[in-house]
């Protein structure tokens, strides 16, 4: 599955609030994480939502393949940047030592706990020998709905740490934050950097 039907929903009724509200700039911790790739190194992107990462991405020269789980995502990051993004959800990664590395932000937490694991497999898999991955998560203590309805698995740092480990990741950077999410909840989120071991 990988995303729950009432967050496949919310997202497919609100696509045009996130491309007006949201693709204005870049995540805060996108161009950090390009500096460490090599120049011309391709990246998968996971959840592009309304396009502003998959844009800078390519702005910066790297060769990308943007993706997201919700149709009208797509839709919206193709005609606001061109990005050339693709229908694609998590558990439909097949991908084998393709990329160099794999940006998802603000995406996986919305993955089931109990379907984490199989995804981080994905993910592994899909890099080439020491390529990064970087993702970004709601700190919390058990899975559960935010006042949207969205699911989001909301890991403790610990947990989650324990789960890119076990999937065969190396973590080089964690960076907890404060940060409120759409529903207008202060909560800590974690940025964790991680290379395929």
């Amino acid at each position: 599955m990988s995303i729950d039907p009432a967050t496949l929903e919310y997202y497919e009724r609100n696509a045009p609030h996130y491309t007006l509200s949201f693709a204005q700039s870049h995540s805060r911790h996108l161009d950090a994480f390009l500096d460490r790739l090599e120049p011309g190194s391709i990246v998968l992107e996971l959840g592009c939502g309304g396009g502003r990462d998959a844009a800078r991405i390519k702005e910066r020269g790297f060769s990308l393949d943007a993706t997201d789980g919700i149709a009208a995502m797509v839709r919206k990051a193709n005609e606001r940047f061109d990005v050339g993004a693709r229908l694609m959800r998590f558990d439909e990664l097949s991908a084998a030592n393709e990329y160099d590395a794999v940006w998802a932000h603000a995406c996986l937490l919305h993955c089931p706990r109990a379907e984490l694991p199989d995804i981080l497999a994905k993910i592994h898999r899909a890099l080439k020998p020491v390529g990064w991955h970087y993702a970004s998560y709601k700190l919390g203590d058990g899975e559960g709905r935010d006042l949207l309805g969205r699911l989001h698995n909301f890991p403790s740092s610990e947990w989650l740490e324990t789960q890119y480990r076990s999937a065969g990741f190396a973590i080089e950077h964690s960076d907890v934050f404060a940060g409120k999410g759409s529903d207008g909840t202060q909560r800590d989120w974690i940025a964790l950097t991680v290379r395929k071991a």
